[in-house]
């Protein structure tokens, strides 16, 4: 994220951001939204999960993609309907110029009729098609390693790699998802991920039970 914020951000509420994705898109939506695009990408975060698990197991706040950074002029392209906003430290610049995108990974798709959020882009660093990990640069994947499909054949980012951002945080609903994944990963699922996280993570709370 750049030290300095750019000038033209706005300040939304907890809750005023929460009402504005309320409507957003589910996996299914983008799968419609963006066939036929170049770019690999793939449902991240929670819903990922979910799409491990084979079902819906909580509610989700929103719905975030992973995508090559390199490719998000093709997805803004594609999306062209809707406002790419890009939020930061408690404010969130509109229809975020090219200047601004480097503020963070993040872009809200918003659709401008009713303001209601609709995806969240994470534009991830990467290498030509080698996935890099913003928590560590040496942690690197094709893409073809890093994304699964689920039996409907909608992408998403393999468990061991969702779960070691989810380590970050460690909020309740990361517990959750946590606990609900760790005993679907097979033995090099749990071998890759404890490894990660002894890496990235020394000490955490979760080593001791993968």
């Amino acid at each position: 994220m750049s030290d300095e914020l750019p000038p033209g951000g706005i300040v939304l509420s907890h809750e005023e951001i929460n009402a504005k994705w309320l409507h957003c898109w589910s996996p299914a939506d983008v799968v419609s939204r963006l066939d036929g695009v170049s770019a690999p990408w793939a449902v991240a975060a929670g819903w990922a999960l979910d799409l491990f698990r084979g079902e819906q197991t909580r509610e989700h706040e929103d719905l975030e993609i992973a995508i090559p950074a390199g490719h998000f002029g093709e997805i803004r392209q594609r999306l062209a309907e809707y406002s790419a906003d890009v939020p930061a430290d408690g404010q969130i610049w509109e229809d975020a110029a090219e200047d601004v995108l480097g503020i963070t990974h993040q872009t809200w798709f918003r659709d401008p009729a009713n303001g209601n959020y609709l995806v969240d882009v994470f534009r991830e660093p990467h290498d030509g098609d080698t996935w890099i990990c913003r928590r560590d640069e040496t942690i690197r994947l094709p893409y073809a390693e890093l994304i699964r499909h689920n039996a409907d054949g909608i992408p998403y980012v393999i468990p061991e790699v969702v779960l070691l951002f989810k380590a970050k945080s460690v909020r309740p609903k990361d517990e959750a998802d946590f606990a609900g994944a760790l005993p679907l990963l097979d033995k090099a699922q749990r071998q890759q991920f404890k490894a990660w996280l002894t890496q990235v993570h020394p000490g955490h709370s979760w080593i001791p039970a993968i």
